[in-house]
């Protein structure tokens, strides 16, 4: 017998067993080193559980201690200075100097605003009902007379001697907030001549539109100054807001042209803009009346027509 056989033999062997060895060592599942983060670390080495680091509580926005008091107004999503001014019936120019803003672009929700002059007792300046204008007659007189309720006899007239007028002296001209007493007494005019095409509407229309063809005058209500002239409101397009005392401003909206700059003086009937579709579907002007920033219907004030 040969050895070269059993050599053989013996070397298979020896590469069989060395495979077996190798499946069995792939096979086996890898241990992976052990990892920590160093809090765990941190807390192995100290015994006690460290404390979080403390969160810094949010800063709460400009103005914030004065939300809800009478005369300030919070700002919301979507304002700027120029609608809080159309809001509150007032001057955004004036808004920016009571509040001390360097750049009036920057105003951010939650904001709190002074929306009064400082000095002026807020609770005197609160809303009064609205009352609109007496409406004259065709014969002149002041008022037209109601007649008497049903079940009642009107009283027979009776012949009186008229007194003669006594000249009384002119009281003199309240100031302040007494001043708004007579501050409905404004001589409105139509802002343009076209038909109205849309009716005022508190929920969804804070106006009137008056159709026209583009280019038609645009002329004030009444006399005022001029406290904005552009276009940086959304949804009203080249738009002027006139404030004509304390209680009232106007709007005129959609104009393809401004005829006025902001803080110019102007006179009831004068050419303020020429009328346009700016921000709108069709050519119109959207007119706007708002007692003391709130929106009133401008038919209540407007003489007929």
């Amino acid at each position: 017998m040969t050895l070269k056989p059993i050599a053989a033999r013996a070397a298979r062997f020896v590469v069989f067993g060395a495979s077996v060895l190798l499946v069995a060592c792939a096979g086996a599942p890898k241990s992976q080193a052990p990892v920590e983060d160093r809090y765990t670390q941190a807390v192995r080495q100290s015994g006690t559980n460290p404390a979080p680091a403390p969160v810094e509580a949010p800063k709460p926005p400009p103005g914030a201690e004065n939300a809800g008091k009478p005369g300030y107004y919070t700002v919301r999503p979507g304002d700027t200075l120029i609608r809080v001014g159309l809001e509150t019936g007032q001057n955004w120019r004036d808004l920016q100097r009571w509040n001390g803003l360097d750049n009036p672009d920057r105003i951010e929700v939650g904001q709190v605003l002074r929306v009064l002059p400082p000095g002026q007792d807020a609770s005197a300046a609160t809303v009064r009902p609205v009352t609109p204008p007496r409406v004259a007659d065709k014969a002149g007189s002041d008022s037209k007379s109601l007649p008497p309720a049903a079940g009642t006899s009107a009283p027979l007239p009776a012949i009186v001697p008229v007194p003669v007028p006594v000249p009384v002296p002119a009281a003199p001209a309240p100031s302040g907030a007494s001043a708004a007493q007579g501050d409905d007494d404004l001589n409105w005019l139509w802002p343009a001549q076209g038909q109205v095409v849309a009716a005022f509407d508190d929920s969804r229309n804070k106006g009137i539109a008056i159709a026209g063809r583009a280019g038609d005058p645009v002329i004030a209500a009444a006399d005022g100054r001029v406290v904005y002239a552009g276009s940086g409101l959304r949804g009203y397009g080249n738009l002027v807001i006139i404030k004509h005392n304390d209680t009232f401003l106007t709007a005129y909206a959609h104009n393809q042209a401004l005829l006025v700059r902001e803080d110019q003086a102007v006179k009831r009937g004068q050419k303020i803009a020429e009328m346009g579709s700016t921000d709108a579907d069709r050519v119109q002007l959207h007119f706007e009346i708002r007692r003391r920033g709130k929106p009133v219907d401008p038919a209540r004030y407007l003489p007929n027509r």
